[in-house]
């Protein structure tokens, strides 16, 4: 499977908990971290959830 790198770009302040719930469960917990993760269909539905505050790269 192909592994996926998520960086959180935008800030958890003024989310709604339901965001920020997402963010800490993909493991971002500041702006500027990157984590890595398995391309699945649970971490996809994630990423598209907080689609506005992440950037994504294949890698």
């Amino acid at each position: 499977m192909a592994k996926l790198q998520i960086t959180l770009v935008r800030s958890l302040i003024g989310r709604p908990e339901d965001q920020r719930a997402t963010c800490r469960a993909l493991g971002l917990t500041k702006t500027h971290r990157t984590v890595e993760h398995e391309d699945t269909k649970a971490i996809r539905g994630m990423i598209e959830k907080v689609s506005h505050l992440v950037k994504v790269v294949a890698s």
